[in-house]
């Protein structure tokens, strides 16, 4: 028998699946905006860009972001210089280089860790039983694996849809036993983007440096950035720029472990696996979140 959702998820989930359809409609504007928000665009150009009226823009995208979409690339712009400045007088390091023990730590509260031998990632899943579903999220609709000991996928189908989206995270792990549970990964998504009950473990597959830069991307705080080169060297290879890059594109739990904080040390938004656009909307959105004192 199949239980009810909880009228907590219930709720959570239509929240969610307005954000996603939002979403949906400005994706366009979304990726021009990441590649144009140093220059602070007007409305009317990103109404151009998303094929809407000035107006109509501005009340999906503020119905979307909660901000307008100047108060949204400000956001961005201004966490960005904060970057900057900090990272010029080494204040990003000394306050992100803190003991990763202490309670307060993402890293230590919601991290099962699970490292894997030459030959574990050779079997590419064989023998773990892994379920995965859609549900509907603020960047638009996400795919979710669930392991046994918690969250080892995130990911976001676009235009090329569900079967696109579950490829990329089959062909990780080809050999494991997939099971589809939509139901499951709906009651997981509040909590993942709405911060609506606690969120669950995450579940670290991969060669053990990958796992090292994953771990450091989760040392770059809400609301700001960190270069690539910052994060190859917390993953203790500071000269590993390709395969630091590598590790980065290869992060299986997008959004959660926050590939999407790292950018080019000018400040560009590059090389993000789900699209720039939807990179500048985690930024942005995380930013905005950051300024409130709320979690995003």
């Amino acid at each position: 028998m199949t239980l009810a959702p909880a009228p907590a998820i219930t709720q959570g989930l239509a929240r969610l699946d307005e954000q996603a359809r939002d979403y949906a409609r400005m994706a366009r504007a979304l990726d021009w905006l990441a590649d144009r928000w140093r220059e602070r665009p007007s409305l009317d150009e990103a109404a151009a860009a998303a094929g809407l009226s000035p107006f109509h823009f501005q009340r999906v995208f503020t119905r979307w972001a909660g901000v307008s979409p100047k108060t949204f690339v400000a956001a961005i712009a201004h966490a960005e210089a904060r970057r900057q400045l900090e990272a010029g007088a080494s204040v990003l390091d000394a306050a992100l280089d803190t003991d990763l023990s202490g309670p307060s730590r993402l890293h230590d509260l919601f991290i099962a860790h699970e490292a894997v031998t030459p030959g574990d990632v050779r079997r590419r899943g064989a023998g773990l039983a892994l379920t995965y579903g859609y549900a509907p999220s603020p960047f638009g609709e996400a795919l979710l694996v669930i392991a046994p000991r918690g969250l080892c996928g995130l990911a976001f189908c676009d235009a090329e849809g569900r079967e696109a989206a579950f490829a990329d995270m089959r062909a990780r792990w080809p050999a494991a036993d997939w099971r589809r549970d939509d139901a499951a990964a709906q009651a997981m998504a509040p909590a993942i983007f709405s911060g609506e009950g606690e969120r669950p473990p995450l579940v670290l597959m991969g060669a053990p440096f990958h796992i090292q830069v994953w771990k450091a991307l989760l040392r770059i705080p809400q609301g700001r950035t960190a270069s690539y080169g910052d994060v190859a060297a917390w993953a203790g290879n500071p000269r590993a720029y390709q395969a630091t890059g590598a590790a980065i594109g290869a992060n299986p739990i997008s959004f959660l472990i926050p590939c999407h904080r790292a950018i080019a040390r000018d400040g560009r938004l590059t090389g993000y696996h789900w699209g720039l656009g939807r990179k500048a909307a985690m930024l942005g959105a995380e930013a905005v979140a950051a300024e409130r004192g709320e979690a995003a």
